[in-house]
């Protein structure tokens, strides 16, 4: 059994920690925050590779995982439906995904306020400072404390956040405050809304307390829009109080006005139902997108993953899934090799390049949102091609594409 230790308690933590628990290992997670973690009920879309990573990391996957949906629908701004298609998906959320990780693992395992300060390592193994005074030994480190990785600004500081330009505002809406209409068209369907240069995405979700009854659901939306750096985001990162949150605004400080101003333009731009959610959702939250591409993912007994390692925009819908077969990879090379740096080696051969490529993937479908301003609604063929193209790329599995070195098309590479 070998003593290891997981920075960061998010999903990507906890898929780690509990497949490697799962193997025998004596492992110990460190979380920087206090209490419960919150995801502001953020919707995640399932592929099969995140159903074999729970399993792998001890949990049944059944039903209750999340919401079916069967068709994918795009409306225009009147509300009529522009394209459909049938792709069947299993829509879940951060915070179920989350309760049945953290429920899974044992909780004097779990140590929070846990800020990393210091990482240090020798041959034999890596050693682990936080700010409370509080330090830590094991043979090997696995690091998914998120896009601003405290490890990863000590072992690699040149790989930093690159701002996309655009932000998605996001939030959820519970399913009993809709109206019928809004109901019949949308509730049930992966959705879609394209204005000019624009991107707005919906889908069902778990209500409170991960209820999957109809009328306890919510309705979880992406809005993706520009924001230029110098000044727009800027304003949207400054709370009421006049206080900039660089790295991103906690969604409670999110301002009165620019709330009231983003559902001002979505009853502008948006169809109706598309508005009626987002006049509907109590707290609005926006988040800066970025990417996040490394070079090197393992220093010697150092091994960075999740979003950590590589952060692509959310089209991709890939993060979580990323995640879990990551954390399934490592697994396979230290039950192979052990707990040694051999092993993370092995890790990143196999990880290394399909990181790089879902970045580039997700770079790849946020240059086509960009481009849908060159659209005009009036050329309704086009139109109906864009909504057909978008709806088959957006949030799928591309786990075929990656093994054949095609996440991107030949003539966007």
């Amino acid at each position: 059994m070998s003593k290891i230790i997981v920075v960061g308690g998010s999903l990507g933590g906890l898929f780690v920690a509990n497949i490697l628990l799962q193997q025998g290992h004596d492992v110990t997670l460190l979380e920087r925050a206090a209490g419960l973690l919150d995801g502001r009920g953020a919707g995640i879309v399932t592929h099969d590779a995140l159903a074999d990573a729970l399993r792998e990391a001890g949990i049944k996957v059944d039903d209750s995982l999340g919401v079916l949906v069967k068709k994918r629908v795009t409306l225009g701004p009147d509300g009529e439906r522009v394209a459909d298609i049938d792709l069947p998906q299993t829509l879940t959320s951060w915070s179920r995904l989350y309760q049945l990780l953290k429920t899974n693992f044992p909780e004097q395992r779990y140590l929070q306020g846990k800020h990393v300060n210091q990482i240090t390592q020798d041959e034999h193994a890596v050693h682990v400072s936080c700010e409370d005074g509080s330090s830590y030994t094991a043979d090997i480190l696995i690091a998914s404390d998120g896009i601003r990785s405290t490890v990863r600004a000590q072992l690699a500081p040149n790989i930093k956040p690159e701002y996309a330009g655009y932000v998605a505002w996001r939030g959820v809406c519970d399913e009993d405050c809709l109206s019928r209409f809004t109901l019949n068209t949308l509730f049930d369907y992966f959705g879609f809304c394209l204005p000019q240069g624009e991107q707005m995405l919906g889908y069902p979700v778990a209500g409170a307390g991960n209820d999957l009854r109809p009328g306890k659901r919510r309705y979880n939306f992406v809005w993706y829009r520009a924001a230029p750096e110098s000044d727009e985001l800027i304003e949207l990162l400054t709370d009421d109080d006049g206080i900039l949150h660089p790295t991103g605004i906690p969604p409670l400080k999110v301002s009165w006005r620019n709330i009231h101003n983003v559902r001002e333009a979505a009853r502008t731009l948006l169809a109706p139902q598309f508005a009626e959610i987002l006049e509907k959702t109590a707290t609005p939250f926006l988040q800066p997108i970025y990417d996040v591409r490394s070079e090197q993912t393992v220093f010697g007994r150092v091994a960075l993953m999740g979003d950590a390692a590589f952060v692509g925009r959310p089209h991709v819908g890939m993060g979580v899934t990323k995640a879990g077969d990551e954390a399934m990879a490592i697994a396979k090379h230290i039950h192979a090799l052990g707990a040694t740096p051999s092993a993370l080696q092995a890790y990143s051969n196999e990880r290394l390049k399909l990181g790089q490529d879902v970045v580039a993937r997700a770079q790849y479908l946020g240059r086509y949102m960009q481009s849908q301003g060159n659209k005009t609604a009036q050329e309704q063929d086009s139109l109906k091609r864009s909504a057909n193209t978008v709806m088959a790329e957006t949030a799928v599995d591309i786990s075929a594409l990656l093994a054949t070195g095609k996440a991107v098309p030949e003539e966007m590479s």
